[in-house]
């Protein structure tokens, strides 16, 4: 049987080997959370409102300096200051996230589409900015289930408007901003849709009106979210770094070989 002997100074190194470790993993996670707070920030996408240019199970980074820092940019959106600072404006067609102006708990993905000043409005389906028709041109129908069907609202980004039973192809239409020249395929479920025909919004001052792609299927500025304060926005979305489908999450490993989206790996928006 052998005897375990003790030496001077072995306490000292294991003691001094584990207080090393817990300072690397506290810088690791400092690290991490600094980049979070004002660097990056990972979503993912659980509703359809922005389908077809994001999907359900897609993993996109967020840029948290892209328009600034607000108090929503700090974790538990401590309230250490009002407005923004080393404030830029977002760009007409910029994919956003922001926190709902009604319940700030909640954080929502849509594009801009009105800046402040503008004046806002959908007749029979068509955009109009500042009353001139928005190019908008039908390039296709969509069959695929993946990208048509919906998933109940819960987690992060929500914002889609109800539940479509679609038993028909859905049609694809590339639609064209003014100035920005930023162009985007939206989903057309309904021929009629509950936001197809509005009223004409006017885009307050240090607001912004922002809608979702899939536009029959997406609660936004014409519905209960109305404008969004320049201070709720979180940052702009930038790379869809990972994307799942059949209903899977992105730590279920063992899904990946068939359920991975390989062609939008890394997809700049």
């Amino acid at each position: 049987m052998k005897n375990t002997l003790w030496r001077p100074g072995s306490e000292k190194k294991t003691t001094g080997g584990t207080r090393e470790m817990l300072i690397v993993i506290f810088e690791a996670l400092f690290l991490a959370m600094m980049i979070r707070t004002f660097l990056f920030q990972p979503f993912t996408i659980p509703s359809g409102s922005m389908r077809p240019t994001l999907l359900v199970g897609d993993y996109l980074f967020v840029s948290k300096y892209a328009y600034g820092y607000s108090r929503f940019s700090l974790p538990l959106s401590l309230n250490l200051f009002s407005g923004r600072i080393w404030a830029a404006e977002p760009k007409r067609g910029d994919v956003v996230v922001f926190r709902h102006p009604g319940d700030t708990s909640l954080d929502y993905i849509k594009r801009v589409v009105g800046m402040p000043g503008d004046s806002i409005q959908i007749r029979g389906g068509l955009l109009y900015i500042n009353n001139i028709a928005v190019e908008r041109q039908k390039i296709g129908e969509s069959v695929n289930i993946d990208m048509i069907g919906d998933v109940p609202n819960s987690g992060y980004l929500r914002g889609h408007l109800f539940n479509p039973a679609v038993d028909r192809p859905v049609s694809i239409y590339r639609e064209t901003l003014p100035d920005s020249h930023v162009s985007y395929n939206t989903f057309d479920i309904l021929p009629m849709g509950l936001g197809d025909n509005t009223r004409v919004f006017e885009v307050p001052n240090g607001h912004y009106f922002v809608m979702g792609d899939n536009r029959d299927n997406s609660l936004d500025s014409r519905f209960t979210v109305g404008y969004v304060p320049f201070e709720n926005l979180v940052g702009k979305a930038i790379v869809l770094f990972f994307s799942i489908g059949g209903d899977s999450s992105a730590w279920q490993i063992w899904r990946w070989p068939s359920y991975i989206r390989w062609d939008r790996l890394f997809h700049f928006l």
